[in-house]
């Protein structure tokens, strides 16, 4: 019989209940608090450190790799101890698939405003703005991402052929559709979406090299809207749409 796991302990920050949480993934073992051993920590505050826990991993990933990340430096950056991270993910593995997780789940948002029913500019320009947005605002997860890509998909393969295949042929479909009615000019939709991708996520995997040639420290939020506008307005353009909301303006 597999012995019985005990409770995470609490943040080293200081004395509290100790965490109450779902399975670790692929493991058994009682909740925290159960048993009479205390009581069980409100689901917030459980949210609230896996949500940590999986921040400060995209950083340690992003920065070492699957293969030089560690278990210990990913609790030191998440402000837990190890044994947290164990309970609530159970491996490194599992947690390294949480974060590719995570960032597939946040970059097939934004394309839900890419419907038959909408405008296609301001379908296109919204989806291009918030890949941008995610791109400043997530880097991490994106080098993530691309190291994952880089090294053959080994833990993305099936997920990107069971999720991001049909989800990208459902879009292109209804660029297809919009083509076809005239409302904007004729392109390979599927080949517009990988363009989209590299012109964005070229701002999160490629920041240092940008911000050399440009000889500043890091992109300001002027020189984020500038990108923004610059990579908005150009893909629009080749879509044979009109300019941007911010020209649109003037």
């Amino acid at each position: 019989m597999a012995a019985r796991r005990s409770s995470p302990p609490a943040r080293r920050s200081g004395a509290g209940p100790r965490p109450s949480g779902r399975k670790a993934q692929g493991r058994g073992g009682p909740r925290p608090g159960a048993g009479g051993s205390g009581r069980s920590l409100p689901r917030g505050n459980r949210e609230a450190q896996e949500k940590a826990i999986v921040e400060a991993a995209e950083r340690v990933f992003a920065g070492a790799g699957f293969g030089g990340a560690t278990m210990a430096e990913i609790a030191t950056a998440a402000g837990l101890p190890k044994p947290n991270l164990h309970y609530y993910f159970g491996s490194k593995r599992a947690l390294y698939r949480a974060v590719l997780e995570r960032t597939l789940r946040e970059w097939l948002e934004p394309a839900d405003c890419i419907v038959a029913k909408a405008d296609p500019r301001e379908a296109l320009e919204g989806y291009i703005r918030e890949k941008m947005r995610l791109s400043f605002t997530c880097p991490y997860a994106s080098r993530v991402w691309a190291n994952e890509l880089l090294h053959g998909a080994p833990e993305l393969r099936t997920t990107l052929v069971r999720t991001l295949r049909p989800l990208v042929r459902r879009k292109a479909a209804v660029l297809d559709r919009w083509i076809a009615e005239g409302r904007m000019a004729a392109l390979d939709s599927k080949q517009l979406f990988f363009t989209i991708w590299a012109a964005t996520q070229t701002y999160a995997d490629f920041a240092v090299q940008i911000c050399a040639v440009l000889g500043v420290e890091k992109l300001d939020q002027r020189a984020q809207e500038r990108a923004t506008e610059h990579v908005v307005g150009l893909i629009l353009r080749g879509c044979g749409l009109a300019g941007t909301r911010s020209s649109r303006r003037k």
